[in-house]
């Protein structure tokens, strides 16, 4: 499995991006291609390490201050740009970037291409929540959604729990306003029909509309909405999680009871801490572009780019891609023509 990198994307490039990468290597047995400006890049790497990866010179950097929708085409050059180009042409089985997300999914979109027939590529990351965690899935690439494109979401998502999520028959809700059949506006209106129709057929496992509240209890394995609603959901989630485990800290050295208390627990925080961890995950694939393409979180140190790789590979090995494309009939809308 040959892994695409782009060195210079993320808060911490080119030393935990390479880091992260060279572990993946060791770890994962996955050979490693490195894009990036070459001195930068060599000088993360001891003299060993640099007969153990390809290092491919990329003279620019897409920067979060670059227009998402223009930066791969303006900037040629750039890591990412190239990182894209080489998986298009086959120099690599995935790619991985902690930079810019919406240049990445722009990038993906316009050099990958999209699996043909997908009408837009969503980004799906797994919350934690479950024995499983649960897929949100849109987060934020379509802020304007049609229900074709939730409808869409849904399989794709359906997939993505199968395959990854280790679920059989994955419960796919809508994020809603409510749990009754009528509620929200014209979108979730229309989306619910289809989702409904192509759970009534037994394409996927449709259980209807589902609450902010239902999201982290168990109510469905994959949440379906647009990407603007998806986008609060997950950055408020992960400001409650943030406020949580520092109020928790504060309560455990509130007093030196507690702070005995905190030594009796302190394996089981441990695992909570490290269930809400997101370098724990790593990323977010782009489901729905033609080759696997993987959003590493953009303050990535070594070990979460470690996980990004490592999502990259379970992704690139699953076959998500082919169920997909396999089933594009399915999860299109026909207009009836009079």
């Amino acid at each position: 499995m040959r892994m695409i990198i782009d060195a210079m994307g993320g808060d911490n490039a080119p030393q935990e991006i390479v880091r992260g990468a060279l572990r993946a290597k060791t770890e994962l047995g996955v050979d490693i291609t490195l894009v990036g400006r070459r001195e930068d890049v060599l000088a993360c790497l001891s003299e060993e390490e640099k007969t153990q990866v390809t290092v491919v010179d990329a003279r620019e950097v897409v920067t979060m201050e670059d227009e998402p929708t223009t930066a791969t085409r303006r900037k040629k050059d750039s890591s990412m740009a190239v990182a894209l180009r080489l998986l298009k042409e086959g120099a690599g089985d995935a790619v991985i970037s902690a930079g810019s997300t919406g240049a990445l999914l722009t990038g993906a979109t316009l050099t990958v291409k999209r699996i043909r027939g997908i009408r837009r590529a969503a980004l799906a990351p797994v919350l934690p929540a479950g024995e499983h965690g649960v897929m949100l899935i849109d987060c934020g690439a379509n802020v304007e959604c049609t229900a074709e494109y939730l409808l869409q979401f849904a399989y794709m998502g359906s997939f993505y729990a199968q395959k990854l999520m280790g679920i059989e028959r994955p419960r796919v809700g809508l994020l809603n306003v409510g749990t009754e059949d009528t509620k929200g506006g014209e979108l979730q209106h229309h989306a619910f029909q289809l989702l409904k129709q192509a759970g009534d057929e037994g394409r996927i496992r449709f259980v209807g509309n589902v609450e902010g509240t239902g999201v982290f209890s168990g109510a469905a394995d994959v949440i379906v909405t647009d990407g603007f609603t998806g986008n609060i959901l997950l950055k408020g989630a992960e400001g409650i999680i943030k406020y949580m485990m520092k109020s928790l800290k504060g309560v455990f050295y509130k007093s030196l009871p507690n702070k005995l208390a905190a030594v009796v627990l302190k394996n089981d925080l441990s695992e909570m801490k490290r269930a809400m961890d997101v370098n724990e995950v790593g990323g977010t694939a782009l489901v729905g572009i033609s080759m696997p393409v993987i959003k590493a979180h953009g303050s990535s140190n070594a070990a979460s780019f470690f996980a990004a790789v490592r999502q990259a590979k379970q992704f690139a090995e699953s076959g998500i891609i082919d169920d997909i494309a396999a089933n594009i009939d399915c999860m299109r809308v026909r207009t009836e023509q009079p």
